[in-house]
This record gives structure tokens, sequence and C-alpha cells, in this order.
């Protein structure tokens, strides 16, 4: 069975995180509600004393970063007077002394938390800091973009239902958020919210009211990027917003986009966008 989503990408970060920053230990989770966190992955740990921990908003370090939505550090966790120390005997078994714990914060909400440790009680300085906030960001990234993808999931399946009969502004919004999920498709790390993102793609397109012929269906096949960037130019894209929008170079969007006319049998962008439609590739 795979692994949740989340796990891997903490596991990435964290293991990112002892990379850039040289810390010997990393670990960290997300929270299960609005004010608690479980440790679920640790990287360099000697033992098993932290994995599971649940963290309380406002207890301990990592719950003080949880609190103030911000990163947070002491020099020596054992006799800091600066956080409360719930977690001391999971912290001794594991010899922690210098500790930085940092918040995922994705939409003005904590998800998650980041910690990065030493064994011995010296300073942190800016190089582990920027380390460790950086390693937050990636796993917020990955939130974000994931929270995305469902909500437009969500908003598509209701529209799609509607079908091409609904209302054009309706039906206008589908193909906007058609052309979103193919523009998020490549940065969804879960394999399974990924193809279930195309899938709803594919019935987005098939659902639209100039249903493709099995004879263009079949003679007509487009690369995933070439559709992506005829999604773009549907919108009303230039090159240059497409590039932004899918994270590619304009000469690369360029490339596509003449690839897929040529394919299409299109001398216009315009024409390459009714050809697309035609061929059941596009809402």
């Amino acid at each position: 069975m795979p692994e949740p989503v989340d796990a891997v990408e903490m596991r990435t970060a964290l293991a990112g995180l002892r990379r850039t920053s040289g810390l010997p230990v990393a670990f960290g989770g997300l929270l299960s509600d609005a004010r608690h966190a479980r440790i679920g992955e640790l990287d360099g740990a000697r033992t098993g004393a932290l994995r599971g921990l649940v963290i309380s908003a406002g207890s301990g370090l990592g719950g003080k970063a949880i609190a103030l939505a911000r990163p947070c550090a002491v020099t020596d966790y054992p006799t800091s007077r600066h956080i409360s120390h719930e977690y001391d005997t999971a912290v001794a078994a594991e010899g922690l002394r210098s500790v930085v714990a940092v918040p995922v914060v994705v939409r003005r909400t904590v998800r998650g938390v980041l910690y990065g440790a030493l064994r011995t009680p010296v300073s942190l300085g800016d190089r582990t800091f920027d380390a460790a906030v950086a390693a937050a960001r990636d796993v917020e990234q990955t939130l974000a973009v994931r929270d995305e993808v469902r909500e437009l999931l969500a908003l598509t399946r209701e529209q799609a239902a509607a079908g091409p009969g609904a209302a054009s502004g309706a039906w206008e919004d589908v193909r906007e958020a058609h052309r979103e999920l193919r523009a998020l498709a490549p940065r969804v790390a879960d394999p399974a919210l990924r193809d279930e993102l195309l899938a709803v793609c594919g019935r987005l397109a098939s659902a639209s009211g100039a249903r493709a012929t099995p004879a263009a269906a079949m003679e007509v096949r487009l690369a995933p990027r070439e559709v992506d960037v005829v999604a773009c130019v549907a919108a009303g894209a230039t090159n240059a917003a497409a590039a932004r929008q899918l994270g590619l170079r304009p000469e690369t969007v360029k490339g596509y986009l003449r690839s897929a006319m040529r394919k299409l049998g299109a001398h216009t962008r315009l024409e390459a966008v009714v050809a697309a439609r035609r061929a059941g590739l596009l809402p």
C-alpha cells in the first residue's frame, strides 16, 4: 500500500533539513486538529522516544511555535526557562539540547511543525534557522497545492454535473478550472491524487458540448504539456503568461504550441482551441 503523501513529504523535508543545516536530528508531524500535532517522522534519531509524541499548542518548544505561528529555538532544552517542560522525558531519552521548531503554515493556519536539533547546547545560527524555515516552506507548498487541487476537484464535479447546457458563465468556470487543474498536476506529489485530478480533467473535456467523434479522438494525440499549453491559450493567455502559469520558459511554451497546432491541423491559436475542443481534449 502506498504511503500517505504527508509522510513522504515530511520525510523528504526532514532529510533536506539535515542535509542543508548539518543538524544531526530532525523530526516533525502535522496537526490532527487545531491544537495538536503528532510527531510521525524522525530522521537521525537514535531512539523511538519522540515517535508518536502528541504536541499540544503552547506546550514545549513545538507547542510554542504552533501557538505563536513563528519559529522558536532554545540553546539548552532541559534548562530553558522560556518553554514548558511536558516533553522532557522524550527529549532527554534522545539526548537533545539545542532545538529549533518551525511551524508549517498554510493560508494563515498552522498545519504542522518541524524540528531540528543538536545533542550539544550551542547557539543555533542564521544558516540553521534558514534551513529549518526552508524545509517547512517545502511542506507548506505541497499542502497548499493539495488543498487547491481538492477544492477544484469538488468545484468541477459540481459544475460538470450541470453539463454544457448550464449557464455560459458556469461553463466558462468549468473551462478555467480545467486549465488550473492541468497546470497543478505536475506539482502534485501524491500519485493517487494526481491520477484522480487527471481523470477529472478528462471527464471535463469529454463533457464539452462539441463532443469528439471517434475518428477525431483517434486522429489527435497531444502530449500532456501540449494540452496544458492549449488550455492556457483557450483562456486567453499569451505565451509569456502560459509560461508563468505552467512553470515553463516562454520558448518552451512556444514549441509545445507549435507542435500542438501541427497535430491539430491548425494555423492560428483560435483554430487550435476549436480543434482541441472538437477532439474532446478541452471542455
